[in-house]
């Protein structure tokens, strides 16, 4: 029976890919993922075998890559960012059930508000709260729920798939829902293409998102009531400084 690495490759380059990631993406003869992720290793790896799906295809993904390792072989299966975050480790973990088989190894990634917040400088650095606005899979009442919790709680903010050409305001929606619980001058920053060609790093406000052209390219900041912008970068002070 062969194995089953699901490895979370960061943001896409090389430079952001830990260790483990690249000797998993080393020792696998097959590697399996959604096409744009597959790309973006096919270059470094390219004596493996590459296998791919299409956006919104992610349980066919899922068995494509179990059932080739059930053949023996040794597989990865590629995810943007982090294995378990947002990731396909939940979902190969469910599909292959309380089966021993097919061996999975699930290895870890820089998620985007780890390497987004890196580009940001240091918005992170108090609690924070990580939340998708994509309704796929969530329905957009629990993600409005989920927006005033955190708001009102002033944790920092987190926005995964903040726009995309089928929901075009949900990230201006999001935003008239954090301003309830928070003033429109609060420091924001948003990345985009974090790690590849056409990087680029905004700092801004509450009120200036709403009207940010954002895409599913982009991960989105919202400070807390402490956080500023330092020399250029978004810092949230966690209070070492007052100790």
């Amino acid at each position: 029976m062969g194995k089953l690495y699901v490895v979370g490759i960061g943001p896409g380059n090389y430079e952001n890919m830990t260790v483990r990631a690249d000797r998993a993406l080393a020792a696998c003869d097959t590697i399996v993922g959604y096409g744009v992720y597959v790309e973006l290793v096919r270059g470094r790896y390219p004596e493996k075998r590459f296998l791919s799906t299409g956006m919104t295809r992610e349980a066919e993904r899922c068995r494509l890559a179990l059932d080739e390792a059930e053949t023996g072989g040794t597989v990865a299966l590629v995810c943007s960012g982090d294995s378990g975050i947002y990731g396909m480790a939940g979902l190969v973990l469910e599909l292959r059930g309380e089966s021993p088989e097919p061996e999975i190894e699930i290895i870890p990634g820089l998620t985007a508000a780890v390497s987004g917040g890196a580009l940001l400088g240091a918005p992170l650095t108090h609690d924070f709260a990580v939340i998708s606005l994509s309704d796929r899979l969530t329905e957009w009442a629990l993600i409005e729920r989920r927006l005033e919790a955190a708001a009102e709680a002033e944790l920092s903010i987190v926005l995964y798939n903040p726009a995309s050409r089928g929901r075009p305001d949900h990230l201006k929606k999001a935003c008239e829902i954090l301003k309830k619980h928070i003033p429109g001058g609060r420091v924001c920053g948003v990345c985009r293409n974090i790690g590849r060609e056409g990087e680029e790093r905004f700092i801004t406000t509450l009120d200036e998102l709403a009207e940010f052209p954002a895409d599913m390219f982009c991960t989105v900041f919202i400070g807390n009531p402490q956080t500023r912008s330092i020399g250029g970068s978004m810092v949230t002070p966690r209070g070492y400084r007052d100790v």
